[in-house]
Parts: C-alpha cells; sequence; structure tokens
C-alpha cells in the first residue's frame, strides 16, 4: 500500500471501505492496512483506526518515538478530522432547535456505551462516556443528506451511533441502519475527508485531504471515470 505522504516519521494513507484497520480475531480476519503497510515498511505502529466499512485518511507511526508522540497529539485533541456521509432523511429539520453556529455547525452530545449484549453495537446510555460530534449539511433531497462531521472526541463507532441516535442512520450501515437504509448503498457511506495536524518532530502545520464525490441523491456515489 503506497502512503499518500511519507516521511522519516509518519506515513498518511487512505484506506478502503472493507479493509480492517488491524488484524481481528481468527484466521480470515489477518489482512489489514496495518500489516500491508507494515510489509513496506516493517517498523510502521499504527496510532488510531477507522472502523472496516469506514474509508479514508489514517495516519501511522514510523517507530515507538512517532507513535508516542502522535499519539498524544489525539489523545489532546490536537488532530483535527473531517468526514463525509450520506445520512437517511434531513437532519436539519429534526435538529432545527439545535443551536447553530456562524458556520453551519450543529453538534450532537451523548455519552457512548458498549452493548454487551449485543456487541460490537453501541449505544446512547448515560453510563456511557461523555462523546460529542458536530456536523453540517452539504447538500439535501426528498430521501437523503450529505453532511460533515466533525468528531470532538474520539469513542468507538462514534459517529454512526450520534446519527442513528437523532433519527438519521448513515447509508449502507450494517450495524445502525435499517434494512431498507442499509440496501440503499453497497457500502457504509462514510468517509474520513480531511487530517490537520502539527507535526510532533519539525512542528510543520500538515493538512491532507482525499476527497469524494458522493451526493444526496441516488446513486450517491458519483461513478469514477
Amino acid at each position: 500500500m503506497i502512503p499518500i505522504h511519507e516521511d522519516e516519521h509518519l506515513l498518511v494513507l487512505e484506506k478502503p471501505s472493507g479493509l480492517l484497520s488491524v488484524p481481528g480475531r481468527g484466521p480470515d480476519k489477518q489482512d489489514c492496512l496495518s500489516k500491508r503497510v507494515q510489509g513496506r515498511y516493517p517498523e510502521a505502529l499504527i496510532v488510531h483506526r477507522l472502523d472496516q466499512d469506514t474509508s479514508g485518511l489514517l495516519l501511522m507511526a514510523r517507530g515507538i518515538e512517532a507513535q508516542r508522540r502522535l499519539s498524544k497529539l489525539f489523545e489532546t485533541r490536537q488532530v483535527n478530522k473531517r468526514y463525509v456521509a450520506v445520512v437517511a432523511g434531513q437532519p436539519e429539520q429534526t435538529q432545527w432547535a439545535v443551536e447553530i453556529d456562524e458556520e453551519g455547525w450543529r453538534t450532537i452530545d451523548g455519552p457512548i456505551l458498549l452493548d454487551w449484549e449485543r456487541r460490537p453495537l453501541h449505544i446512547i446510555h448515560p453510563d456511557g462516556k461523555a462523546s460529542r460530534s458536530r456536523w453540517r449539511a452539504l447538500q439535501t433531497s426528498d430521501s437523503a443528506s450529505l453532511i460533515e462531521l466533525e468528531p470532538v472526541t474520539g469513542r468507538t463507532h462514534q459517529l454512526r451511533v450520534h446519527l442513528q441516535s437523532i433519527g438519521h442512520p448513515m447509508l449502507g450501515d450494517s450495524l445502525y441502519a435499517t434494512p431498507e437504509i442499509k440496501v440503499l448503498s453497497p457500502r457504509l457511506l462514510l468517509h474520513a475527508q480531511e487530517l490537520a495536524f502539527v507535526h510532533p518532530f519539525t512542528e510543520q502545520a500538515l493538512a491532507f485531504k482525499a476527497p469524494v464525490q458522493w451526493s444526496a441523491t441516488a446513486p450517491f456515489i458519483t461513478p469514477q471515470p
């Protein structure tokens, strides 16, 4: 797997939908992005993950010290991540009473807890970890909306759970969408589109984009020429 950026300390890659970030349990779940990258960069170490069905930008460290410094950036929320998704319905109508900032962003707050009896599903629950996501609509149709998302916190399945919790699950979501919404797309329509941070060694400001051509109208994914 060829990175879209590399230097002596880090790699930035674009993970396809359907590929695990790290190995799972069982021999059938050993193929993953981290192993593919380590075939070319043996010193590469994982810093954060994307869900198997989510595509987009993912950062890996080259060596233990780089992993430590990059992990610290994530822990202290110094990495700006922006996603794009297609969700069912029109969340702007559902969330009309939620305060909106000058750039059009609304906030979803909802503590997230692993549902042990139905794992890997997560749910909004008072005993869960505090979680916050920001979103704004880019395009709407009668049936769906194309939205931008920013996770303020970094819980497992956070964006998917938060949008499902307000009644607007993501198209193609095998865990949180109803069968009728899941079949609208052959894949989960969630993509990590932008990643920005200050390089922990050089202090250079870095920003990366991996845009997708999605829309709020069927077939939702624009075919590539």
